[in-house]
């Protein structure tokens, strides 16, 4: 079968629709997969909420650092006896035809940074307890963070120094082509993420 979905300079993107129905079983489906192949630290792993015609599903999608990697992840999901599961890699596909377009509608939005919440990205290790707004920026692949009801102060975002408190929970997304963090105004002037841990977090031990 030839997969629908082909983003030219893009060859390390899986797309992966596996029927998750909610954010904690599609996040689950993701730590399993870094759990047991160990993927190096510069993949990037997201959630994308996919409603079809013919199918409701959260989707996740994979961008991985090298071609090795990639061959890794799609041979354990290729190897799969599950039959709602389906995933694209360029010009490969596997599994339902309903299951492969939603990946690839996945592999879509994350190619094209448009859309996906990040669950596993560069520098996520570092987001626990407080952090301040310049460490999130500095030690993370997050670009951009913005307060939810608080337009930016000519353009600029909040103040470096205010603390973050990250519940170890902390999920930015694709908006415009930037990791874009939304955060709400939390006690003692701090910020935490707009995403709370419950009830998406999947496992006691995942963070």
């Amino acid at each position: 079968m030839t997969a629908p979905h082909v983003v030219p300079g893009v060859h390390l993107l899986i797309g992966v629709d596996a029927g998750s129905a909610n954010l904690r079983a599609a996040d689950h489906l993701i730590h399993d997969l870094l759990d047991h192949l160990g993927l190096a630290p510069g993949t990037i792993a997201c959630t994308h909420l996919i409603r079809t015609d013919e199918r409701r599903s959260t989707a996740v999608s994979f961008a991985l650092p090298d071609a090795a990697t990639a061959e890794a992840v799609w041979e354990r999901i290729a190897g799969g006896e599950s039959a709602d599961v389906g995933a694209v890699l360029r010009e490969r596909s596997y599994g339902a035809d309903q299951a492969v377009r939603t990946a690839a509608l996945a592999a879509a939005e994350h190619a094209h940074r448009r859309g996906g919440r990040a669950v596993v990205y560069p520098g996520v290790e570092h987001l626990t307890g407080t952090v301040t707004v310049a460490d999130l920026l500095a030690l993370t692949a997050i670009d951009r963070v913005t307060v939810v009801g608080a337009p930016a102060a000519d353009g600029q975002g909040p103040d470096p120094a205010t603390p973050v408190l990250t519940r170890d929970h902390v999920r930015p997304e694709w908006r415009d082509g930037r990791l874009t963090l939304a955060l709400v105004p939390a006690a003692d002037r701090a910020l935490a993420p707009f995403e709370v841990p419950n009830p998406t977090r999947c496992c006691a031990d995942h963070t």
